[in-house]
């Protein structure tokens, strides 16, 4: 079996202790010390009661830093500290009440593949939290998740109906030169190679 490398960062040396004690007697981890210049582990484990600015600071610190994957064990936990956390790469999110052996090498593992982890009930909080801010923040300014504005969209769902420039410019009232240079953002910004492929990829977001 192939172990994963795992690091410890926690607010205290008692939390720092006790779960490298749970994790040291594990086949599937390895619990490795690391510093600067050391290779990367392939997970960070951050243990903190609570996920505020200091915390903030070192997961970006550990974002910046390295190539691992962060999990956070924290006490207290809502949607808007998960949204900050996920900000500064947090892929696992365990609640500390709920961080026994087993469960912590699943996240650890689950993790490690490329996967996230977060509890049931942040999930569901999470996704409301996600439509709240489409419709509240982003929306109003034309803006998606995805990083297209609403006009990008039209475009591109025109463009995927067959329509050239020219049939697109009228049905949106803007120039050819405006359709045009909408494209060309679009498929600068997101690396994408010409119009099929932004197509593609607008379809892939489910926006057309």
């Amino acid at each position: 079996m192939e172990r994963t490398t795992v690091a410890l960062r926690a607010q205290d040396p008692i939390s720092q202790a006790g779960v490298a004690s749970q994790l040291r007697t594990r086949p599937e981890v390895s619990v490795v010390e690391w510093g600067e210049g050391e290779a990367s582990p392939q997970i960070v484990i951050v243990v903190v009661d609570t996920v505020d600015e200091v915390v903030l600071t070192m997961l970006r610190h550990i974002q910046r830093t390295s190539t691992s994957r962060t999990v956070l064990v924290t006490t207290d936990i809502d949607e808007q500290k998960l949204v900050s956390a996920a900000e500064c790469g947090v892929a696992g999110v365990v609640r500390r009440s709920e961080s026994t052996p087993d469960h912590l090498v699943q996240v650890i593992g689950t993790v490690a593949r490329g996967e996230g982890h977060l509890p049931s009930d942040l999930l569901g909080r999470l996704l409301e939290e996600v439509g709240r801010l489409q419709g509240q923040v982003l929306g109003p300014r034309g803006l998606h998740f995805t990083g297209l504005a609403a006009r990008e969209v039209d475009v591109l769902r025109l463009v995927a109906e067959g329509y050239d420039t020219a049939d697109i410019a009228t049905k949106l009232s803007y120039s050819e030169r405006t359709i045009k240079n909408v494209l060309h953002s679009v498929m600068t910004r997101l690396q994408l190679r010409n119009r099929s492929h932004a197509v593609a990829y607008a379809m892939r977001q489910g926006l057309i």
